[in-house]
């Protein structure tokens, strides 16, 4: 028998590694992370954003490239002379019996047209520096986004987690009910029961089964989200571990890290620089401008080309704004209220930084403490549950003391699922907050994109309709 039950284990194990290997292997939270990075649309969604705004760094350039354009021109002219030279009989100031003399004429030409701008007051240099700063600040909040999208894989993961197990609590709970009606029913029939202690425990029974339909559809609602963060349909959802690559080792630890390393904050700097050159743009418009034009032109006059003319002509312009109607006033102060708005916004970041990092860090310290005081009030209830079941077949407990302490039991781990959702969440919650939930800060198994790619290959681009992928 002995061996008969060592091989059975070994089958059963052997069984359960080739299903690990195989095509329905266990998803692990890291993995999870790693499709939500390649296949989420918001956040490719983002990214393609975020190459849309390289642009403008190529765009401000533009201002001090040659602009050159070419020029086709044609007049037609028809010439009819005074009514005097009628040859006819002139009646009422009409010709009758004769016509007006008249002379057609065409002329036609075509050049090319060169400006270059000299000098602006530094507003295209201003406007490229406002345009670079513009970009990192949006690179930082393409790694919020990216941040954000990892920390969403991991709940919904988590949630997936947490409802499977709640399915299986609330599964055995209805078996165990189920016993305690058909023992309740068997001591109606020997007279050792009551009509009453039947019907609890069919009352019991029947809220179990609800619970356990709630429980269900709320696990379908989770692996919804789940697939639509994902990109994957959820398969073979574990309790994960809260997270431990990267964490703090205090709570001060934490939010100085957060102050240095969040995207938020470095965006709203980086915010602050592109609005300081834009201020530094607006005041531009006040100072001097030098520009250059060069036409050259052939124009055709008749139907050959004995009259043909060549002009060719270069010309320095040189315009000093005087007054404007005041516009140019208007967008200083107004540029510079931006640039008060930024700093302002900078200070907000980091104060909702601040909060949010010690928020998840007390939220994990409460989650582990919970674990710790549930893990032992689930023993503790089992054992009550155990002397309540016995007590009750003695006759010195009742069915519905037996059906107090069942719900204890339940409840208790219920709270314990929820509790280590907590830690999980929280634990990758408070590296979110720090910046440090990213594709490198957790080793994850997938290509990280850089967007610093795109940017090199267009911010000097003078040519071309194609984007970088082609399209």
């Amino acid at each position: 028998m002995v061996n008969v039950r060592r091989t059975l284990l070994a089958l059963t194990l052997l069984s359960a590694a080739l299903a690990a290997g195989g095509p329905t292997a266990a998803e692990t939270v890291q993995g999870a992370m790693a499709k939500a990075y390649a296949n989420n649309p918001d956040l490719n969604a983002a990214r393609a954003a975020l190459r849309a705004i390289d642009e403008n760094v190529t765009i401000a350039k533009s201002a001090m490239r040659p602009q050159v354009n070419g020029v086709l021109e044609a007049n037609a002219t028809r010439t009819i002379f005074d009514k005097r030279l009628c040859n006819g009989q002139l009646i009422g100031g009409r010709c009758f019996g004769g016509s007006f003399n008249q002379n057609d004429t065409f002329a036609s030409s075509y050049g090319v047209s060169v400006s270059q701008q000299i000098f602006d007051g530094f507003q295209t240099l201003n406007n490229v520096r406002s345009a670079e700063a513009n970009v990192l600040a949006n690179r930082e909040a393409l790694r919020a986004q990216e941040i954000s999208i990892l920390l969403a894989a991991v709940e919904s993961y988590a949630n997936i987690a947490r409802d499977q197990q709640i399915v299986s609590i609330r599964k055995e709970n209805l078996a165990f009910l189920r016993e305690q009606l058909n023992a309740s029913e068997a001591r109606l029939q020997v007279g050792e029961g009551t009509r009453t202690d039947v019907s609890l425990a069919e009352a019991e029974l029947a809220e179990a089964q609800s619970l356990l339909v709630t429980a269900n559809a709320q696990l379908k609602q989770s692996e919804a989200v789940y697939f639509q963060i994902v990109g994957d349909a959820p398969k073979g959802i574990r309790q994960p571990s809260p997270a431990r690559r990267g964490l703090p080792g205090s709570l001060d630890q934490a939010v100085a890290t957060s102050m240095r390393e969040n995207p938020n904050i470095r965006s709203a700097e980086r915010s602050v620089d592109s609005a300081g050159y834009d201020v530094k743009s607006a005041e531009g418009a006040m100072l001097p401008g030098v520009s250059l034009q060069g036409d050259v032109y052939r124009s055709v006059n008749g139907s050959t080309s004995t009259n043909d003319n060549v002009n060719a002509s270069i010309t320095a312009r040189v315009t000093v704004p005087i007054y404007q109607g005041g516009a140019e006033h208007g967008r200083i102060r107004q540029a510079k209220e931006r640039l008060g708005q930024q700093r302002i916004l900078v200070d907000s970041a980091r104060l909702e930084v601040q909060q949010t990092v010690i928020s998840a860090h007390t939220q994990l310290e409460a989650a582990h403490a919970a674990i710790s005081a549930y893990q032992a009030q689930i023993d503790a209830a089992n054992l009550a549950l155990s002397g309540v079941v016995e007590e009750r077949n003695v006759g010195q407990r009742t069915t519905l003391d037996v059906l107090t302490a069942q719900q204890n039991v339940l409840d208790a781990r219920e709270n314990l699922v929820l509790a280590q959702r907590t830690a999980v969440v929280a634990s990758y919650s408070l590296l979110a907050s720090m910046g440090q939930l990213t594709v490198a800060g957790q080793g994850l198994d997938v290509a990280e994109y850089r967007a610093e790619e795109h940017y090199e290959a267009v911010k000097d681009k003078w040519f071309g309709l194609r984007t970088v992928d082609g399209r």
